[in-house]
């Protein structure tokens, strides 16, 4: 994989507005994917309309960048489909056939993309530019869904949202090497590195927090539950690496953790009914964009204050929204983790 940039912060690539000449010319947009709708809205994230909104494959959960930053891919579940969408047009191409695509990821060397079969039970590696199958992995667990690398790209996390479990997984040699179980009835969801690359942190939505897991030369090594409020979902870290952003979706609020103390700063509640999930930041980190998964809407949140700056109306069901162009050199998938 590319060497990091600082290697005491992961993050050093995603600084503000630190954009690769690869997407210098890419339409500035929030792309989200209507579940229950089988569509993609657009909305233009300076004026806060949408400016467009086309069909794709059924149940889109996720638009995921790809990892050479050129094409955004929509993952058509229960189409068994993903549709390009090329993000200096913002138009959407031909879809390409591929099993159960729940979420999508890349490995750091870019060699592999990971499809999260979920109800398959697999980690598919394909050709991250064809998405010709390569290998299939079995999983031990229910519901792969999530994962994040760690900061030498050896090894990746992968949350198992049906079977209160996590895997440990060897990159190069595409092997599930631990089963790490969690209390029962937890749902685990997204998982992020910190900063520093010494901890991994799982948000659970049963839980209502965060998993602190620490790295160490054995694996994962869980440490504690840090709560952050109920229905903890989506993991966002601060263009500045000093923050990680949660998204507490049953209770329609966002909680600060700051990476210095695994503290809780802040919660940010947002209006009544709302139900925030999946986004990004912008890409000078001032605008935390979530979808509104059970209320047909987007949420612009900012990052200083915590104030609504905008609330979108889109299609039914709206999750793993991406904000495009991204700061940073690569990515390793999902709604943009950049590095």
């Amino acid at each position: 994989m590319p060497p990091l940039v600082d290697e005491s912060n992961v993050y050093a690539a995603d600084a503000p507005n630190r954009l690769s000449p690869a997407v210098t010319q890419d339409l500035y947009r929030v792309y989200v994917p209507n579940s229950e709708s089988d569509s993609v809205t657009v909305i233009d994230p300076l004026t806060y309309r949408v400016t467009g909104t086309f069909r794709v494959g059924r149940q889109p959960q996720h638009v995921v960048p790809a990892y050479d930053l050129r094409t955004l891919w929509v993952n058509n579940d229960l189409g068994n489909s993903l549709t390009p969408i090329d993000p200096r047009t913002g138009r959407p191409g031909r879809p390409v056939a591929v099993a159960d695509p729940y979420n999508l990821y890349f490995t750091p060397d870019g060699r592999h993309a990971v499809v999260m079969a979920s109800k398959l039970r697999r980690l598919d590696f394909r050709d991250p530019h064809t998405m010709a199958l390569q290998k299939s992995v079995a999983v031990p667990c229910a519901g792969v869904n999530h994962a994040d690398w760690t900061a030498d790209g050896r090894y990746f996390l992968v949350s198992c949202e049906f079977s209160a479990e996590l895997l440990w997984v060897d990159t190069a040699a595409q092997k599930v090497r631990r089963v790490l179980p969690l209390p029962k009835g937890s749902m685990p969801q997204d998982v992020k590195l910190s900063p520093d690359g010494t901890r991994f942190y799982v948000a659970d939505m049963v839980s209502n927090g965060v998993w602190i897991y620490d790295v160490t030369a054995n694996g994962p090594r869980l440490k504690r539950l840090l709560k952050t409020g109920a229905g903890a979902h989506g993991l966002y870290v601060s263009r500045d690496a000093t923050r990680l952003f949660v998204s507490n979706r049953s209770e329609g609020s966002v909680s600060v953790v700051r990476f210095a103390d695994d503290t809780v700063v802040t919660r940010w509640r947002l209006p009544a009914g709302a139900s925030p999930d999946m986004g990004n930041l912008s890409p000078d980190g001032k605008t935390l964009w979530l979808a509104g998964r059970y209320d047909r809407e987007v949420y612009a949140i900012s990052t200083s204050t915590g104030a609504l700056l905008a609330r979108i109306r889109v299609g039914v069901q709206p999750h793993g929204l991406t904000v495009w162009p991204q700061p940073g050199r690569y990515s390793l998938g999902h709604t943009g983790i950049m590095r």
